[in-house]
């Protein structure tokens, strides 16, 4: 698990990403992971978080989840007890070669992201002939 900024020379900076990397306090998630038969399967607490806020990728074998929480107080009112996070937040993962990278989804419901990432298929064992000179 590691919890940097994804390195502009590497990855595809998209707006979020690059708002992202300018700002210096990012707070880490809490995660779930377990293994069902979907595959492995991720649950990220993220209250106050919308779709348009939050971005998922997945380059060679780090999946990198990041956005950002709006505060839901209004301006002209006075904030008097805080304990969710506000700002931005982002959470990396080492994937094992045993993930199928092609089929991997995604949902929020509730709050909660939901992302699957299932097995890859691995094929049979063959006889593998050998040849004669």
């Amino acid at each position: 698990m590691s919890n940097s900024l994804p390195e502009p020379e590497n990855e595809p900076q998209s707006e979020l990403a690059a708002e992202l990397a300018q700002e210096r306090f990012v707070f880490t998630p809490p995660i779930d992971i377990y293994e069902s038969e979907e595959g492995m399967v991720l649950h990220a607490d993220l209250p106050g978080v919308s779709s348009d806020t939050l971005e998922l990728q997945v380059q060679d074998n780090k999946l990198t989840l990041f956005g950002r929480v709006k505060t839901p107080v209004p301006e002209e009112a006075q904030l008097l007890h805080k304990e969710y996070e506000v700002g931005s937040f982002l959470r990396s993962f080492i994937l094992s070669d045993q993930v199928d990278y092609d089929n991997i989804s995604a949902s929020m419901n509730h709050g909660v992201l939901k992302v699957v990432l299932p097995k890859a298929q691995r094929g049979e064992a063959r006889r593998i002939p050998i040849a004669t000179n």
